[in-house]
């Protein structure tokens, strides 16, 4: 059963400007969120989902990361792991709290909320996959493949 998500039609601030999710130009948009930039995890999902980018295009999608770190933040890990794909800042958590993404999570024997770590697909404004609890390591070529069979029907 597919979750019931929709594209929020609004302007978020992202690494290259400000990106409204609703109205992306491709057919295909994979959305995912991670905790925090450039920390072991969230790094190698960003790298591996740009070094995938131009695989994700030729099936007419788009790849999208938020967080909610500054944009200064996300143009400097962008700018230090050379990533390709756009990341969109959720400081004030309007995306986050749409997904249903933060959650209780134990850091170093303490409660704290933050970002559990989830991906959505969507073709043409539709949510079809949702992945919650990812583990970054593999995720990227999983969703790549994963959309491949979306679109093979």
């Amino acid at each position: 059963m597919t979750e019931h998500i929709t594209l929020p039609p609004q302007f978020f601030p992202a690494t290259t400007g400000e990106i409204n999710l609703s109205a992306i130009p491709s057919e295909w948009l994979v959305l995912y969120f991670y905790p925090k930039d450039s920390t072991p995890g969230c790094t190698t999902q960003a790298i591996d989902f740009s070094s995938l980018k131009d695989q994700y295009a030729a099936l007419n999608a788009t790849v999208i990361g938020v967080s909610r770190d500054s944009v200064k933040s996300h143009q400097n890990f962008t700018e230090k792991q050379a990533l390709s794909i756009d990341l969109i800042s959720d400081k004030e958590e309007v995306l986050c709290k749409h997904f249903d993404v933060i959650k209780e999570k134990n850091m170093y024997g303490k409660q704290v909320m933050g970002i559990e770590r989830s991906t959505f697909i969507f073709h043409k404004g539709e949510l079809v996959k949702s992945y919650r609890k990812v583990k970054a390591a593999g995720h990227a070529e999983q969703v790549l493949e994963d959309l491949k069979a979306l679109q093979a029907g």
